[in-house]
């Protein structure tokens, strides 16, 4: 769990005070988190917009709180419940004048508060929808009539004349509204595919709110390089390395943690830091990054644990993807426990982002209720060694931020993301040897063709915000969309291979545009593209009868399959 504040105990407001004297600021902002996915996202924007700010948990903070801390501006998260469910938070804080922004969730509360109607929609809204705004309002300040929104509600505001309407989208008469001091919107500013989210929260800041205050922002990297420095010094460290980004970002962070420790190996007769690469659910090239970038540095050990067996045996019989889920947790804990064992190690590190945390239902520990989309594989192990996750507070993004700051190639960095559980999640059913030659198969001629096809797509990443316009770059399909798969679907179609009847899987492809994962839109990949792929799949892999192409954003699917 990340912090959380929980009371204003005279410690706490010591604490307070201590940091708002180091920002030389008196001024404070509270989120309170209701259990969104999102929220730490909200927590990053007003970081980078230099506030202090605090989460807060809705179950425990109460107006008596609030009224100690004096803050400029209350926000309030999103979450899975309904206002009509009254999810923790105490209402008199809505009636202390202080200037309030609700986003989804957030925004139903105080409009029930204050009386209005907040039901159960017959249209639900999930995913980008275009939003336009009928009146003005210091919230959308320099903020174009019509844009791009990401709604993930299932629950409308009535159009009540008490509210004053700032803006609608299609299934929802009350997307945006403000009453005396509150303000509210439906959907989430905080995603990159809210077009102007950014400065939204930006204007709640300093239109509204009228903050004064702005703290440099530090070197996040280098933070995370003496954080480590201290927790390490003179010890050994076993990193579950994968040969994508996130471990790899954590493996340069050690790097630098280690000063001059770099080429010396201990008494033991190794280097301070040992990398375990566990082969058997990878994706094809995975391996062979971890040798080239790794294999020959002076400062980690690499050793390759080949546990397909274990996988395929503890995988037998699971048809359910949480229970796959669950068995591959189990392999995945017991041999790096194993390693560590045998290394001595003294620390156990994991490439873990906030992402994953919050997906499993963690977070900013709250009295709210958050709901576990899927268990991953680095969350809560509870390993018999502490662990080290500096990444853990960093969405995909961020992390390859930090990565670019301290020399991470950038051909790691620019990896697509791939899921701890791997070629689990990629699979329909149960797991076997054939699928899993099958789903290696098709993954890399799916990627083969992503990087050797060169094309112009009007991704979201590239449009130029405020214009318009679309920005028009000749390069890879691979390299202008965040993340692709192929899964080996459960479904068989009948085809003709040879002049003779035969059946084969279903291969589902599907590529996403996305920033940090929280959020995606189903990328548009050419259709010459998709036929050529498709044609390479059905001709090279017997064992394959046709392909179908995904096209749903996230919300409402999830990235991966499961």
């Amino acid at each position: 769990m990340l912090n959380t504040l929980t009371n204003t105990s005279e410690k706490t407001l010591q604490e307070i005070a201590e940091e708002k004297r180091v920002r030389k600021t008196d001024e404070l902002f509270l989120l309170f988190s209701m259990g969104s996915q999102f929220d730490h996202l909200i927590k990053q924007q007003l970081d980078a917009l230099g506030v202090f700010c605090l989460v807060a948990d809705p179950s425990k903070v109460k107006a008596e709180d609030v009224k100690k801390l004096e803050p400029k501006g209350i926000i309030l998260s999103g979450g899975p419940s309904s206002a009509y469910e009254y999810p923790p938070f105490e209402g008199k804080i809505f009636d202390m004048g202080i200037p309030t922004l609700g986003i989804c969730l957030g925004f139903q509360m105080w409009a029930y508060h204050v009386g209005v109607n907040v039901s159960l929609s017959d249209k639900r809204e999930f995913g980008t929808h275009k939003f336009k705004l009928h009146g003005k309002s210091p919230l959308f300040k320099d903020i174009p009539t019509h844009s791009l929104v990401l709604e993930s509600h299932g629950d409308k505001i009535a159009a009540d004349k008490k509210l004053k309407i700032l803006g609608s989208t299609e299934n929802a008469p009350a997307s945006a509204a403000e009453y005396k001091h509150l303000y509210g919107v439906q959907f989430h500013p905080e995603v990159t595919e809210s077009e102007f989210g950014g400065k939204i929260l930006e204007n709640f800041v300093f239109i509204i709110c009228k903050a004064r205050d702005r703290f440099p922002a530090a070197s996040v990297a280098q933070t995370k390089i003496e954080q480590l420095k201290n927790q390490i010094a003179r010890k050994k460290v076993l990193l579950a390395l994968s040969g994508g980004t996130d471990s790899a970002v954590v493996a340069y962070l050690l790097k630098h943690a280690l000063d001059d420790r770099h080429s010396q190996k201990e008494n033991d007769g190794h280097l301070p830091v040992r990398g375990i690469y566990i082969k058997g659910i990878d994706r094809p090239d995975d391996e062979a990054n971890v040798i080239k970038y790794f294999g020959k540095a002076n400062w980690i050990d690499i050793k390759i644990v080949d546990a397909t067996k274990e996988f395929l045996k503890a995988l037998k019989g699971k048809k359910v993807m949480r229970d796959k889920r669950m068995a591959m947790r189990g392999v995945y804990k017991k041999i790096l426990e194993t390693e560590a064992k045998k290394f001595k190690a003294d620390f156990l590190a994991q490439g873990t982002l906030y992402t994953d945390v919050s997906e499993s239902g963690g977070g900013y520990k709250s009295g709210a209720r958050k709901a576990q989309i899927k268990i991953h594989h680095n969350v809560n192990l509870k390993f018999s060694l502490p662990e080290l996750q500096p990444l853990v507070d960093s969405v995909k993004d961020t992390g390859r931020q930090i990565g670019r700051e301290i020399g991470v190639p950038e051909e790691l960095l620019v990896r697509h993301p791939f899921p701890g559980p791997g070629l689990v999640v990629r699979i329909e059913g149960e797991i076997t040897a054939e699928k899993l030659h099958t789903a290696r198969k098709v993954d890399g001629i799916f990627v083969e063709e992503l990087k050797n096809w060169k094309s112009s797509l009007a991704s979201p990443s590239f449009q130029k915000r405020g214009q318009g316009g679309v920005k028009e770059l000749s390069m890879s399909l691979y390299s202008q969309i965040w993340q692709a798969g192929a899964v080996v679907t459960n479904s068989y179609i009948t085809c003709t291979k040879g002049d003779d009847s035969a059946e084969g899987h279903v291969i589902a492809l599907w590529a996403v545009w996305s920033v940090n994962g929280f959020t995606a839109r189903a990328a548009e990949l050419p259709y010459d593209f998709l036929k050529h792929v498709s044609q390479r799949i059905t001709n090279e892999v017997r064992e394959v009868g046709g392909v179908v192409y995904r096209i749903s954003d996230k919300p409402p699917v999830t990235i991966e399959w499961g």
